[in-house]
């Protein structure tokens, strides 16, 4: 039978809260649990990495106090000596019973910056440790993926405790979960609900950056545009140039799993995804000169969501003539607003200071968004603690 591989990286904070459902996992799947440790990813897949530490860092403390579990606050990205010495702790560890629970004493010491506890702990040695690794780390590539804090089952990928649901929702259907185990998930996922009701009379600011060539943010603009809605808020549509049009790179491996699990997660919100025409290039900068001048007129969120929803789910090219002038007409622009708006490319020193905000954010991804000016969450995943913030700001009950 298929087993489960698990890929820790020592120095990630999502890997960190992973190993806390390893044992409840283990206790409910059939099939057995594979440990892998894995380095850190590379530049190309992790192209702002002290933004990413400090992000993940971060958010893996949100998402730690959701889901009641263990995670030091006000800590800092680990030095290299003590995350060498916590891989090193790990490969041990991963050839014993018990990995989950060692793996996370490991851990703890690792985030307090305890470096004589972690070298007083029972070690692989150095050659072991970096070919451990190293195999490790191929498989990964081989497999298809590139972080660490993920989950591998019969060829689909699930990242960290974000996609559990949909591993166990696969061994459920396929009988492969153990008569008795507990109901529910280990980690449920959360949405948008829009159930409470705003009694203060305020009138949020809801940034939103978003990126026509980000999957993820066409199936974060219909629950974006509710949520401003629902609270009221003033939703300002912050537009930035995708990552590789920034000079940022987004290697095969990391663009195949967006792309799998994209489709993934709009099937789960109800969306189409999958006939698309890359928006790189024209598309997206013809797109943005006409979204800039539809803004003003109040039809800029219908504009934003009509060209995403064509250029991810309908096939259509934006850009061309016919498909730009397509997604302009369910927005209610003509061809002579389109045709005036290509003319003027006073959009791009617009979308340069939105990019400049969101990095003084210290974020760099689509879709991002802050309430009021608070520090900015990043992902679709993550709209739920947008609402939580909404509900604050409005006094909603």
């Amino acid at each position: 039978m298929s087993q489960i591989h698990y890929f820790h990286q020592a120095d990630d904070p999502y890997s960190h809260l992973c190993l806390q459902a390893l044992d409840a996992l283990a206790a409910r799947a059939v099939p057995g649990l594979s440990v892998h440790i894995v380095p850190p990813p590379d530049d190309a897949a992790a192209p702002e990495r002290a933004r990413l530490a400090a992000w993940s860092i971060r958010d893996a403390g949100t998402l730690a106090r959701r889901l009641g579990l263990s995670w030091s606050e006000n800590v800092s990205q680990p030095a290299p000596e003590a995350t060498a010495l916590a891989s090193a702790a790990l490969v041990a560890a991963a050839r014993q019973p018990g990995f989950a629970a060692a793996a996370l004493k490991i851990g703890e010491a690792l985030w307090r910056g305890d470096v004589a506890a972690l070298a007083a702990m029972p070690s692989a040695d150095a050659a072991e440790t970096d070919a451990a690794l190293t195999a490790a780390a191929k498989m990964r590539t081989d497999m298809g993926h590139y972080l660490g804090g993920t989950f591998l089952f019969e060829g689909e990928w699930y990242w960290g405790l974000d996609r559990l649901h949909y591993l166990e929702a696969r061994l459920k259907a396929a009988g492969l979960i153990r008569p008795g185990a507990p109901d529910g998930l280990i980690a449920p996922v959360k949405d948008v609900e829009c159930k409470a009701t705003p009694s203060n009379g305020a009138k949020p600011v809801l940034d939103y950056f978003f990126s026509f060539r980000s999957p993820y943010t066409w199936i974060s603009i219909p629950r974006v545009r509710r949520l401003a809605r629902h609270y009221g808020a003033d939703l300002r549509l912050r537009f930035i140039l995708p990552m590789v049009m920034r000079g940022l790179p987004v290697p095969p491996p990391k663009s195949r799993y967006i792309m799998f699990d994209t489709k993934r997660e709009a099937d789960r919100v109800g969306l189409l995804f999958g006939k698309i025409v890359d928006p790189r290039g024209a598309a997206t900068e013809r797109g943005i000169a006409v979204l800039a001048k539809a803004i003003p007129l109040g039809r800029g969120e219908d504009f934003a969501e009509s060209f995403l929803r064509t250029v991810w789910s309908e096939g259509v090219d934006g850009a061309t003539d016919a498909g730009l002038l397509k997604i302009a007409a369910r927005a209610g622009l003509d061809e002579a607003f389109v045709r005036a708006a290509l003319a003027d490319e006073s959009w791009r020193p617009v979308a340069e200071a939105n990019r400049a905000e969101l990095f003084a954010h210290g974020l760099w991804g689509a879709p991002t968004l802050s309430v009021d000016g608070r520090p900015a969450h990043w992902g679709q995943d993550r709209l739920w603690v947008v609402e939580n913030e909404l509900i604050d700001a409005t006094g909603a009950r």
